[in-house]
């Protein structure tokens, strides 16, 4: 199973792109942070970045409703590419690719950009996997 569950503060407003074949695809990084008492007793931070893809509807959402510093909740898979540079390099990077976001904190009233009225709005990709004969969705 590849799924990837996060809590963390975007560290950049996301970045959207429309690809030639008319798809939309944003990009934007989180941060989430652990505190731990390391051998002394005092207490340490320790963040990790992680680079974010969606696309499509999540990716029109993600314009419509993050920004830089907002906390959300982010459901996706771990994708590993690799490409050749202007320089002939070969790179490789390591993205979680999206599948739900929710919002986590309330915008106040004159903010420029407003969650929805119930502020933790969940955004999900549609899907029919998982889904029961009922329409429940299943953890597995």
């Amino acid at each position: 199973m590849n799924r990837v569950m996060l809590i963390g503060n975007l560290g950049k407003d996301p970045e959207q792109r429309t690809l030639d074949n008319g798809s939309n695809r944003v990009n934007f990084s989180i941060a989430t942070s652990e505190k731990y008492q390391d051998k002394e007793g005092n207490w340490q931070e320790t963040t990790e970045w992680h680079d974010i893809v969606l696309w499509r509807n999540q990716a029109d959402n993600a314009v419509k409703y993050l920004k830089k510093g907002s906390t959300i909740f982010l459901e996706g898979k771990l994708s590993h590419r690799t490409w050749q540079d202007a320089e002939n390099k070969t790179r490789k990077t390591t993205e979680v690719v999206g599948t739900m976001f929710k919002v986590l904190e309330r915008r106040s009233p004159g903010s420029d950009i407003q969650a929805p009225a119930n502020s933790a709005a969940a955004v999900t990709q549609k899907s029919s996997e998982n889904v029961t004969e009922e329409g429940e969705n299943l953890p597995f």
